[in-house]
């Protein structure tokens, strides 16, 4: 199994392609596992020239757990009355899983693609590192400040809802998760169920994701961060997304320098396969260009 010792902990990763190309390292949402980015579309990039690196964040899939724990509602109360809140890491440490990765496989700066937690994980690992970043990628994400992105009732509803109890039911929750969130009348209920249960049967540990989700709302706004960012940012995000507003992927657009938005039309929160070719060609366009800047 293919382990990466990065940051204190074990990062489980897979790749795809030529390691002589360019690297596009892919980092997952909220409790996402590497599944996420299905095999078919991390082979469309390897098509289009990169070599590509798919990981289970801490927490998530086949990547070490992180002891400790904090309810979610209440670590909102405190935030809410200006307490401190004592996270077991934040998006900061995640970000540094990445770079022991990078440092783990002997990639020096890969392109980066992250989508919604793990935009704002690309998002600080640029911030943190930005030698090691060749182009940002932040895909149905925001800054981490309150004003923007932030998710509608129905889409919070679900995240208020109690872990799923059994396989059947963890695959129906994915499946009325997909039909808020997703792309509307682009939802495949198959494929859904597939990736649900495939994730299930490899890893399933609803602790984890409460303690990424408390990763987020603990870590502190990019805003300033991405004032001074200098790396070639492309920011994409979804006209009907319910989970993160679009708001959060303008203002992340507006604060980088230099940064392109792309609104994509009828995308949600989600990546199906009818929009991979768009997405690919943009990540590709937006990863050549930087290559070009850089050179000159």
């Amino acid at each position: 199994m293919p382990v990466a010792p990065a940051n204190g902990i074990e990062v489980y990763y897979e790749t795809f392609g030529d390691a002589g190309d360019p690297a596009l390292l892919l980092v997952n949402g909220l409790g996402g596992q590497c599944l996420t980015w299905a095999e078919e579309l991390c082979e469309g990039f390897v098509d289009r020239g990169f070599f590509v690196l798919r990981y289970d964040n801490r927490d998530v899939g086949l990547s070490s757990r992180v002891p400790g724990s904090l309810d979610v509602a209440e670590a909102m109360a405190r935030l809410v009355r200006g307490e401190a809140v004592d996270a077991p890491y934040l998006l900061a440490d995640m970000a540094a899983d990445a770079v022991g990765l990078l440092d783990h496989l002997g990639v020096q700066a890969a392109h980066v693609l992250g989508a919604s937690m793990g935009g704002m994980i690309a998002q600080q690992l640029a911030m943190d590192r930005p030698g090691r970043v060749l182009s940002l990628t932040s895909l149905m994400s925001t800054t981490g400040e309150p004003e923007v992105g932030q998710p509608r009732p129905e889409a919070l509803e679900l995240m208020a809802l109690p872990p799923p109890e059994g396989r059947e039911e963890a695959i129906d929750r994915a499946v009325v998760v997909a039909s808020i969130v997703g792309s509307p009348d682009r939802v495949d209920e198959e494929r859904v169920r597939s990736v649900a249960g495939a994730q299930f049967d490899r890893a399933f540990d609803p602790d984890g994701v409460q303690r990424q989700l408390i990763a987020i709302v603990s870590s502190p706004s990019r805003a300033e961060g991405l004032v001074g960012l200098r790396t070639p940012t492309l920011v994409v995000h979804g006209t009907e997304d319910l989970l993160v507003d679009p708001s959060g992927g303008r203002r992340t657009a507006e604060l980088v320098p230099g940064a392109r938005l792309e609104l994509v039309e009828g995308l949600g929160h989600d990546l199906p396969v009818p929009f991979w070719s768009h997405i690919i060609e943009l990540v590709t366009r937006h990863a050549a260009s930087a290559s070009a800047e850089t050179r000159h």
